[in-house]
């Protein structure tokens, strides 16, 4: 089987469990997250299958978006509820300081990576030390906040947050709270939005067994060239199209519709063949990944 199954990841598991059950369900060898999410988080998790973990690092990931809950006065070793408090703070804020604060977030801004994130340092996870109690130097890392809303509900603080890759809420949280003078740590997190997938398209590990009962798991199936749709697409020819599935370079003065440098959907006889690159001084669209079932 080969395409994307966007699932909803669950509460309390890992992605690392999350891609092994989706693989045991659908009875398929090969497959691969996009992105992980920590135990605790919960929404979109695209999971490529077969053929289409070939183009993983290839799927646009440069914006997504988060819901999250979060309160104040209080700080933890992770920047969310589940960790060791640090500190406590008496002091009192409200929404309007929130969102006054929150002005200074939006756009370019910088975030140092949290200790207890995925990150290597000196080929040693960041976690994997800051669960010995060690800390190690970071360097703050770029990052665009596109959209940052903030609300009340239930006695906390929402968030809504669009964003590049790479992008805390955790940090984002705990840096809005130093704003404020109070600290802050996440209590949840919902990815909405990620690899062009919607929360509304996923399907739960359960949703997915009860498709498999049925014999329906193509449903669940996004073909991987739909969430290549921000590269633009070309038509070849028939011998064009033999061509590249052997993994030969195209003329680029023979393909019609080349004209912009980067990366290119290609079809021919009606199929997706993979993608091509088109460089800046080549004179050939090049395969950059050639598509196949497995």
């Amino acid at each position: 089987m080969t395409g994307i199954i966007p699932l909803h990841k669950e509460e309390n598991i890992t992605s690392f469990f999350a891609v092994a059950k989706v693989r045991r369900i659908v009875q398929e060898k090969k497959a691969g997250h996009t992105g992980t999410l920590d135990p605790n988080a919960t929404g979109v998790l695209p999971i490529a299958l077969g053929g289409a973990t070939r183009f993983i690092e290839l799927l646009p990931t440069h914006k997504k978006a988060y819901k999250a809950t979060f309160k104040t006065g209080v700080q933890t070793d992770t920047l969310d509820i589940w960790g060791n408090v640090v500190a406590t703070s008496d002091k009192k804020t409200n929404l309007q300081e929130l969102l006054a604060a929150a002005e200074s977030f939006r756009g370019e801004i910088m975030q140092l990576p949290p200790m207890f994130s995925a990150l290597k340092k000196d080929g040693v996870r960041l976690y994997e030390l800051a669960r010995k109690g060690e800390e190690v130097e970071r360097e703050p890392r770029k990052c665009t906040i596109f959209e940052l809303e903030i609300g009340e509900a239930n006695g906390e603080y929402t968030l809504y947050c669009s964003c590049s890759a790479g992008t805390y809420i955790r940090t984002l949280i705990s840096d809005i709270g130093d704003a404020v003078g109070t600290g802050a740590v996440m209590t949840s997190l919902q990815r909405i939005y990620a690899c062009g997938v919607e929360l509304g398209e996923c399907f739960t590990l359960s949703q997915l067994e009860e498709l498999s009962a049925k014999g329906e798991l193509e449903k669940a199936i996004i073909p991987v060239d739909k969430l290549l749709s921000e590269y633009p697409s070309l038509n070849v020819s028939p011998n064009q199209a033999v061509r590249f599935r052997n993994g030969g370079d195209l003329m680029a003065d023979r393909v019609r519709g080349l004209k912009n440098y980067g990366l290119y959907r290609v079809y021919g006889n009606n199929e997706f063949l993979g993608l091509g690159e088109y460089c800046e001084g080549s004179q050939s669209l090049t395969v950059k990944r050639v598509f196949v079932e497995k």
